[in-house]
Formats: structure tokens, C-alpha cells, sequence
């Protein structure tokens, strides 16, 4: 069954309460980690998408002005506990990442952790991203992604409705496809089993000044799928 934007929202309402210990086992086997590498290349106007409880408000750098975005109120009122790190700036507010109420060329460094595994349009919000970027500036990804392996991801795709309807989120995404197809150029991908923490840029001739002749960067330990 297909989930539209609503229902994964309402699945979000309702998780908020104890998101923090459901989801807790993965920070302590390298989600959080990942977060720390991933989001000291933040700077300057930050807009974080689906920034849920707060999870990554510790690891902004200081200096930063960070806007979080979720589209859960009650996640937002669990994130506006957590307090602001030392020398970030943080505020809040309630809106959709497929349509985000920004102009173009508004932010500095866009941000989101698992988050498009469970958007209804992804490349939506990926294009929209790319949209709210500077020129020079990065969108940050860090997400979980369909397996390689065509045994895992045939279970992925098999696994998928269910995990989306009790947890609001995909097994089976492909995000370094989506964001290429959404108008972005992946300037770095580093890649561990199925995570991918991504460095972008939008595309374009103004958009980013070393993208002229870049090759792709792709760092990653084992990949076993």
C-alpha cells in the first residue's frame, strides 16, 4: 500500500514520544558517528530538514545558524527542548521539505539525516534543496539506501510497505540516484554497508566553483552488499 506525505506525518506524531529510544541502537552502532563527520562541513546558514527530536543539534559547528524544519509538531516540541549548543543559533518551525517556504539561493549549507527514506517524493525535496542552496554552497545527506546485493534487495523491497506503515520510512531508496535525478552533482560519497554520507552541490554553470572538472570522490571501508 502506498503511503502518501499525511500518513507518514501521523506515523511521526505518533513516534515522537519514544523516538529517541527506538531509534537510540543506531546512534550507538555509528549512526551518531556518522553525524559528527558528517556535519562538521556545515557553515554558515544552515537549514536542517526533518530535524525530527533534534538528534544533530550537538554537532553543528559553532558559528552556524541552523533553521530545523520537520513536518511533526509534536517532534518539533521535543526538539525545541534540547538546548542550543554553544555559539550556534538555532530556530524552528513547522513546513515540508517538498516545499519548502524559502526563496532560492537563501542557505549556505542545507542538512538532512535519515530523512529521505521516508519523504513521499524525494526528488521533490531533493530539487528543492538544490533550489534553497547558494552558489558554492553544499547540501549534506546522510541516509540509508537499497542494497547492492540482489538478495538484500529484493528483501528490502519485499520489507519496505511494512516498515513504512508502522515506521514511516523506506528500506529500498535509492538517494544517490534520486539526487542526481533531483539536479544535484555528488562532489563526495562515502559509503559503509548501506549508509551513504553525501556532499552536493546544485547543478549548474554558478553552481559550485570547484565543480568545473571534479571527479567524484567516493571513500568508503568494506562495502559487503
Amino acid at each position: 500500500m502506498t503511503l502518501d506525505q499525511a500518513d507518514v506525518t501521523r506515523t511521526y506524531e505518533r513516534l515522537a514520544p519514544f523516538y529517541d529510544v527506538y531509534d537510540g541502537p543506531m546512534e550507538w552502532l555509528g549512526l551518531a558517528r556518522r553525524r559528527r563527520r558528517l556535519l562538521s562541513r556545515a557553515q554558515g546558514c544552515v537549514v536542517e530538514v526533518g530535524i525530527g527530536t533534534g538528534r544533530n543539534l550537538g554537532y553543528f559547528p559553532s558559528g552556524t545558524r541552523v533553521l530545523g524544519i520537520d513536518v511533526s509538531g509534536r517532534m518539533l516540541d521535543r526538539a525545541r527542548r534540547r538546548p542550543a549548543p554553544m555559539g550556534v543559533d538555532v530556530r524552528m518551525e513547522q513546513a515540508d521539505v517538498q516545499r519548502l517556504p524559502f526563496a532560492d539561493r537563501t542557505f549556505d549549507t542545507a542538512v538532512a539525516t535519515c530523512v529521505f527514506c521516508s519523504v513521499a517524493d524525494p526528488i521533490r525535496g531533493l530539487a528543492e534543496l538544490a533550489r534553497v542552496v547558494k552558489p558554492g554552497g553544499h547540501v549534506l545527506l546522510l541516509e540509508h539506501v537499497r542494497p547492492r546485493n540482489r538478495l538484500l534487495g529484493g528483501v528490502a523491497d519485499t520489507v519496505s510497505p511494512l516498515t513504512r506503515r508502522l515506521f514511516g520510512f523506506n528500506l529500498n531508496r535509492r538517494t544517490e540516484e534520486n539526487a542526481a535525478a533531483a539536479g544535484l552533482s555528488l562532489l563526495e560519497v562515502r559509503r559503509s554497508g548501506i549508509w551513504r554520507e553525501i556532499v552536493a552541490a546544485r547543478r549548474g554553470p554558478d553552481a559550485h566553483p570547484a565543480r568545473r572538472g571534479l571527479r567524484l570522490r567516493a571513500s568508503a571501508g568494506r562495502d559487503p552488499r
